[in-house]
């Protein structure tokens, strides 16, 4: 379900736009990494990746932040070792739009390549 998600467009809210409600964004919610994502206090998203080290979690961060910039939705992204920890929300409508899952998503795609263990014990 992720991958729909993922493949939607990023589409920009106008400050008349309202924050989605709980039962609004519980549809979204489901379809994204629920090990990673949580919504906290209703406006925002937060997640933490986990890696094997701080290189890859370097590199996630990088390939992240060039996602921000060709969606111009940039999240708040705290690197260190071995995790990267993201804080996201639209802040044209100070609270959540669907456009902050679907990068979300988005991210959550991006980590399958760098998640710990991804290549080990089949």
């Amino acid at each position: 379900m992720a991958a729909q998600l993922a493949d939607e467009p990023c589409e920009a809210c106008t400050s008349e736009d309202e924050p989605l409600t709980e039962a609004e964004y519980a549809e979204y919610l489901a379809e994204i990494d629920g090990e990673v994502w949580e919504v906290v206090d209703d406006h925002h998203l937060e997640g933490t990746y986990a890696f094997d080290d701080f290189r890859d979690a370097l590199e996630f961060t990088y390939e992240i932040g060039e996602l921000a910039e060709e969606e111009w939705h940039h999240p708040d992204l705290h690197l260190a070792w071995g995790e990267v920890r993201v804080e996201m929300w639209t802040h044209k409508i100070d609270g959540l739009h669907k456009t902050d899952f679907v990068m979300a998503a988005r991210m959550d795609r991006i980590h399958e390549q760098y998640a710990p263990d991804a290549t080990s014990e089949s």
